[in-house]
């Protein structure tokens, strides 16, 4: 069952169209829009400073969402994904952001809306990284600027999915 835990007056505040998988985390100050999910053992800490998260976002297996005490929050905006073993700390990301697989963003970086950090890239503590770009490498350095079609196609489509894959887990209970 999925681990929902209030620390200090505070607890998980989600739509009822969010799924959650059996073993993630959600600890403390998050706020959380519609049709969410949260995959498998994917950490969502809210313990030390708030967490918000928009509608159609997807935190995937193992990713961990955090921040620093009184220091940075986590703001993730609307269609955004984190994908698989993804470190976000800290940062906020506009909406329609794709954090690719195993990806580190790190305190106060801000990513603009319709980007994409690649798999494996570190966005360091205070970049900022462009609308409508590809980011990689390390430390994370801009290396294209996507048109309207890519990031529809990717970044839109991925975050729309996530609810259905939900609904298949849901139905082989």
């Amino acid at each position: 069952m999925t681990l929902i835990k209030k620390i200090k007056g505070k607890e998980p505040v989600f739509h009822p169209s969010c799924w959650f998988a059996e073993n993630a985390t959600l600890i403390g100050d998050i706020k959380m829009g519609k049709h969410c999910t949260v995959w498998y053992n994917a950490v969502i800490r809210g313990d030390v400073n708030k967490v918000r998260i928009g509608n159609h976002v997807n935190i995937q297996d193992g990713a961990i969402i955090h921040n620093t005490y009184q220091k940075t929050e986590c703001h993730i905006g609307d269609h955004s994904s984190i994908a698989h073993n993804a470190v976000v700390h800290g940062c906020t990301l506009e909406e329609n952001v794709l954090i690719g697989i195993g990806a580190i963003v790190l305190d106060n970086a801000y990513i603009e809306k319709n980007s994409i950090i690649a798999a494996g890239a570190v966005v360091l503590e205070g970049t900022r990284v462009k609308e409508g770009c590809i980011y990689a490498g390390c430390p994370a350095k801009m290396i294209k600027r996507l048109d309207e079609s890519q990031f529809e196609n990717l970044n839109k489509r991925i975050a729309l999915s996530y609810p259905k894959y939900a609904e298949w887990n849901e139905k082989m209970d």
